[in-house]
């Protein structure tokens, strides 16, 4: 099969989050099933641009990746070159791949694809939430949605990465054909070796922005009698970043909190192992790659109700649920500090159901039956 990604950003452009290295992981593994793929991007690298050739075809870790100049920055990513490099190649793919939305570039994508007749598979990564849509009041941003959710997304087969976004997008266009399919995710083969943490420790490893919900956690943390740490790791505006420091001086918890910063991929997993207990209670998250990442390196979750992940976190039984409200989450918190032996059984178990559910032999079968379907 032939398979063409269109993508605003790729790797190595990192700084747009988990959405670069799961649409990356995607691509090498669908290259070592031996489907063939192209990914067509932009040079995109925040306010600089990647040091790349444009216009010509690299190899990124296997996969054949052809970088294109933008001629829009940060958020709309407009690229005349990749628009007609599509309407002129698109129809000698078996299916076009869109990632992303709110930005020109995938407007003119799916307008390309849909009037080329090309079968077409769209992939929001969360970006169709009730959250996001409630917090994106722009006039601009209204009517890219009422229109071309209408014209655009109605012709594509939705991807969504749980079920919980399956059925946000279906309520912005009933009966819309597609399926649930989690990210593939990159997880270093790594032996379990948890140190016993003298004072109880707790992390958030993620994008620093006020969706992630840190104000709640750290209102929860400060109610709790009992020794506590809080890790924070991950990078946000410096606007924000002072505010949630104010905050913790204001709950009197500035001791309680240590600031990690940004970490690589080998240096995530060492922080994971390290902590008692990974928390993230966010407004909305279609997915949350680093929850898996979590289980993976043995370490129980505490998540909020409106993350996608939650509900295989119930079924599973790999850690707490609680709601946005911080005397619950101190509640979950505190449930999770009194119960060392669900902590233990999941530090067990854990890593064997991620590698269940969520390895690419798992996945991509499921990606190809979904590309298969009839367009």
């Amino acid at each position: 099969m032939r398979i063409l990604h269109i993508v605003p950003s790729y790797k190595p452009a990192y700084k747009y989050g988990g959405t670069i290295e799961s649409v990356a992981r995607l691509c090498e593994e669908l290259v070592r099933a031996g489907e063939e793929v192209t990914v067509f991007t932009t040079t995109a690298n925040g306010k600089k641009e990647l040091e790349v050739a444009p216009g010509v075809e690299h190899t990124v870790d296997g996969v054949k990746v052809v970088y294109f100049k933008r001629q829009t920055k940060d958020h709309t990513h407009a690229s005349v070159a990749l628009w007609k490099r599509l309407h002129k190649e698109c129809g000698n793919y078996d299916v076009v791949h869109i990632h992303s939305w709110w930005n020109a570039l995938v407007l003119g994508a799916l307008f390309i694809c849909k009037r080329k007749k090309v079968k077409t598979v769209f992939s929001p990564h969360g970006m169709l939430s009730d959250y996001i849509i409630q917090h994106s009041n722009t006039r601009i941003k209204y009517i890219i949605r009422s229109l071309a959710g209408k014209y655009l997304l109605k012709s594509t087969l939705l991807h969504a990465t749980s079920t919980a976004e399956l059925a946000e997008c279906r309520k912005l266009i009933p009966g819309w054909q597609g399926a649930a399919v989690p990210n593939i995710i990159w997880l270093p083969e790594l032996p379990i070796q948890k140190k016993q943490n003298e004072i109880f420790t707790l992390l958030f490893l993620s994008r620093i922005h006020p969706k992630k919900g840190l104000e709640f956690l750290m209102e929860a943390v400060s109610k709790i009698n009992a020794a506590i740490r809080l890790q924070i790791g991950g990078t946000g505006e410096e606007d924000y970043l002072e505010t949630l420091k104010q905050k913790a001086e204001e709950l009197g918890i500035t001791n309680r909190i240590g600031w990690l910063g940004w970490k690589d991929r080998e240096e995530k997993f060492e922080v994971l192992a390290q902590a008692d207990l990974f928390v993230l209670t966010s407004h909305n998250e279609n997915f949350a790659n680093v929850v898996v990442e979590s289980l993976h390196a043995g370490t129980p979750v505490l998540l909020s109700a409106e993350i996608g992940l939650s509900h295989f976190v119930v079924q599973q039984n790999l850690g707490w649920i609680s709601t946005l409200q911080p005397a619950d989450i101190r509640q979950k918190l505190e449930e999770a500090m009194a119960d060392r032996g669900k902590r233990e059984r999941i530090k067990q178990c854990a890593p064997l159901i991620i590698k269940k559910y969520f390895s690419p032999g798992t996945l991509i079968p499921q990606y190809l039956q979904l590309y298969q379907f009839p367009g």
